[in-house]
């Protein structure tokens, strides 16, 4: 399968390709910068300049799904945020169903739909999160969001849980990229928007239990 991830040079997105290649995908990583290519490159991925404000047809064209890892982070300033988390994902929604991909896949933030509740940058975040994910969910795409917990480094154990709503708790990345991965090819997870921690079920038999 051709997946294309959208932020491929950040921390998740690195892992994605990663994975993706390990399972036998054929990963396509975008990045903004020429420099950034070699990086995905010996993650085994194919790099593919794009800028999320702009045209991405050209880099969603032919891909099988779209994975949509990218982030201003919770420090950026206010119109940064905007521009990546909620217009960029909006405009990588908008060229993806336009081309007829079905398959998307959105990396949200556990609150996503509480942002009443934060303040400053974070807020803000929150709330660009969630209108990207109500975006998504407005569409005819086979979509997953995934709303993780607080992200950490740690070795992952590919056990987690899931739900609506779940308790706040943490995960690691590369667990999360591997939700991600497997909520491509899980009909079950479809049409789904779910939090995410870790936990002691196995990443396949969660999703299948959704």
């Amino acid at each position: 399968m051709k997946v294309l991830v959208a932020g491929a040079n950040g921390n998740t997105g690195r892992l994605l390709i990663k994975y993706l290649k390990q399972d036998g995908h054929e990963p396509y990583g975008m990045v903004r910068k020429e420099e950034q290519k070699s990086t995905i490159e010996k993650l085994g991925g194919t790099p593919v300049l794009a800028d999320l404000t702009k045209d991405v047809g050209h880099a969603i064209k032919g891909m099988d799904a779209v994975i949509f890892a990218a982030g201003s982070g919770s420090s950026t300033g206010p119109e940064q945020t905007e521009a990546v988390d909620r217009d960029g994902a909006i405009n990588l929604v908008k060229h993806t169903e336009n081309l007829g991909i079905k398959k998307f896949v959105m990396l949200s933030s556990m609150s996503a739909d509480e942002s009443s509740q934060a303040e400053g940058n974070f807020k803000t975040y929150l709330e660009m999160k969630a209108q990207a994910d109500e975006y998504l969910r407005g569409t005819e795409l086979d979509y997953t969001i995934v709303r993780p917990g607080a992200l950490t480094d740690n070795e992952g154990t590919s056990k987690i849980n899931v739900g609506e709503k779940v308790e706040r708790g943490e995960i690691p990345r590369s667990d999360v990229a591997k939700t991600m991965i497997a909520a491509i090819q899980e009909p079950n997870a479809y049409h789904k928007t779910f939090e995410l921690i870790s936990g002691d079920t196995q990443i396949e038999e969660a999703l299948k239990n959704l």
